[in-house]
């Protein structure tokens, strides 16, 4: 008889010996391989569980995850209990279903996959985020949720989720990524991520380069959904920011003459916009965080009771690990899931705000289809040092064409075997005067976050 957690890993083995998109390298995928066919065969045998509660559907390339957290947390923080099903995770398979921020157990996992593995059965050529999709709406239906936040995988038009019928579609910051998927064009990415948009429902877009709120645009007018835009239906502005967080105010376009005349008084006017806070570092979140009160907005608008407090502690309370994440204080260690040339951009400008212009050492591993020399065009000008390592991951790029790479821009670059070996290159040259940087792959976060949390933990057990 096996025990609890040998239960756990059968489970594990059984939902990895589907075809797992995550683990292929992106060469050996083409688009003709994705289509909704599957997951709606599989919903409609499960009874369609995905139709039991309200679903805010949030795609995007870089901001989802943030975004998603901030609405789950507003949302819990207004007395709602919400299901998120995010991924990838980044410790643990079960942190992609979580029901009030709690991933569901190992048990309930083993539950939920012993409970539908009939159906999948009857599926063929169905992959491992069709099925965990699946026990995600399952495992809320049974929950009894309020809401369920929803972050598509990739894409968006053929994704798994995307059998949802939202109350609002979120789309957040758009750039390159999985263009051998989504297409070579700004224009091709935003079309499959507008895919998540529905007749009349409402739809929530970041702000974006011309070229794709064009075609968000165009998309929502010919279904008819009502499109609200961050940068000219929502407006946002930073008040404060540090290594503990940072302070902002989010306005609607009609509020524009009374935040002129806020302005205009110097902070003195009878009105005052609210100033919400964040622990969440970079500018980026800001704008995050906007989009997400506009999702909010339609919300209340839809009926449901969200109180400035609900909104104000949501936003206060947030956590999302692994972005811009300071997990180490002496040397400074800061983790971000960077992986593509915008992110990186973000985490570049994220670092000239807060690190003071303390010299930089770059731990780096990227997976092997990602633009690493995009990604390097805006970190290595401000970093002294790059230490090349690879995650466990089969898609993991060799550390020594990340030397390679990293020499060509002039940096000195030390190749380590295994993230505990650079994790421990970077802190040790980082010595007393220069901060750790981490990025390339949400892979090598994950590794340097667990490393350092158990360091934490062991130094918390040994204090007398």
């Amino acid at each position: 008889m096996l025990d609890s957690e040998e239960q756990y890993q059968e489970t594990l083995d059984y939902l990895y010996s589907f075809v797992d998109y995550s683990l292929t390298r992106q060469s050996r995928l083409s688009p003709e391989k994705f289509n909704l066919d599957r997951m709606r065969h599989l919903m409609q045998l499960m009874g369609n569980p995905h139709r039991c509660y309200p679903v805010i559907h949030i795609a995007g390339t870089k901001g989802k995850g943030s975004t998603a957290a901030m609405i789950t947390s507003i949302l819990m923080e207004s007395g709602y209990k919400v299901g998120l099903y995010s991924s990838p995770h980044l410790n643990d398979y079960t942190e992609r279903i979580q029901i009030n921020r709690i991933p569901i157990s190992h048990d309930d996992l083993v539950d939920l996959v012993n409970e539908i593995k009939p159906l999948v059965s009857q599926v063929q050529e169905i992959t491992t985020f069709e099925i965990t999709t699946a026990i995600a709406f399952l495992a809320f239906a049974k929950a009894g949720i309020d809401f369920c936040v929803a972050e598509v995988g990739l894409g968006g038009r053929l994704d798994a989720t995307n059998v949802v019928d939202p109350l609002v579609s979120v789309i957040t910051s758009l750039s390159f990524d999985h263009m051998n998927i989504l297409g070579n064009s700004i224009t091709q990415i935003a079309a499959e991520k507008g895919g998540i948009i529905k007749p009349g429902k409402p739809v929530v877009l970041a702000h974006q380069w011309k070229e794709a709120q064009e075609v968000i645009e165009r998309i929502c007018e010919e279904r008819r959904s009502p499109l609200i835009v961050i940068g000219r239906d929502y407006f946002f502005s930073e008040r404060s920011h540090s290594l503990f967080g940072q302070t902002f105010i989010v306005w609607a376009k009609e509020e524009q003459d009374q935040i002129n005349d806020f302005i205009a008084s110097g902070g003195r006017s009878v009105w005052e916009p609210e100033h919400y806070s964040i622990p969440l570092l970079g500018f980026h979140q800001i704008e995050n965080a906007a989009t997400a009160f506009a999702a909010i907005e339609i919300i209340r608008a839809a009926g449901y009771r969200i109180s400035k407090n609900g909104i104000s502690a949501g936003f206060k309370n947030v956590s999302w690990p692994g972005r811009f994440e300071i997990v180490w204080k002496n040397p400074l260690v800061v983790v971000d899931s960077a992986h593509n040339q915008d992110s990186a951009l973000k985490l570049r400008l994220a670092m000239d705000d807060y690190l003071n212009g303390k010299p930089i050492i770059l731990l780096f591993g990227a997976s092997e289809d990602k633009d690493v020399r995009g990604m390097f065009s805006h970190l290595l000008p401000r970093v002294r040092t790059v230490i090349a390592t690879r995650s466990e991951h089969p898609r993991a790029m060799n550390p020594d064409m990340l030397v390679e790479l990293a020499q060509q821009f002039g940096k000195n670059a030390i190749k380590t075997r295994t993230v505990e070996q650079g994790l421990e290159e970077a802190m040790q040259q980082a010595g007393k005067d220069a901060v750790v940087v981490v990025a390339g792959s949400i892979f090598i976060a994950a590794a340097v976050r667990e490393i350092l949390l158990k360091k934490k933990t062991m130094h918390n057990i040994r204090k007398p």
